[in-house]
């Protein structure tokens, strides 16, 4: 059985850092682009970065410059570097990876405080 766990959310001020991470139960993980989503309370899911097999990266405009993927494919786990956080990324974040099905982590909050 696939699990994804993430974890590393937490209450910061604004202008402070978090590292996320999402864990896999399986080495498939590594061979498969991971997505991470976030949702902030009353909103839809949005989509935030992506990072590809290869290490390749992608993010919504407004978290780049301050978001960074990576990955250690060794430990079958994708980190998100988030600094200079501000109020408007508080949210649940969810990791993701599309194998023979999509999976999904139970997600980890992210509280920014003003």
């Amino acid at each position: 059985q696939v699990q994804l766990v993430e974890s590393g959310g937490g209450l910061v001020q604004a202008g402070g850092s978090l590292r996320l991470s999402c864990a896999a139960s399986v080495s498939t993980f590594s061979t498969n682009a991971v997505n991470w989503y976030r949702q902030a309370p009353g909103k839809q899911r949005e989509w935030v970065a992506i990072i590809t097999s290869g290490g390749s990266t992608n993010y919504v405009d407004s978290v780049k410059g301050r978001f960074t993927l990576s990955r250690d494919n060794a430990k079958n786990t994708v980190y998100l570097q988030m600094n200079s956080l501000k109020p408007e990324d508080t949210g649940v974040y969810y990791c993701s990876f599309s194998a023979d099905r999509t999976y999904w982590g139970q997600g980890t909050q992210v509280t920014v405080s003003s």
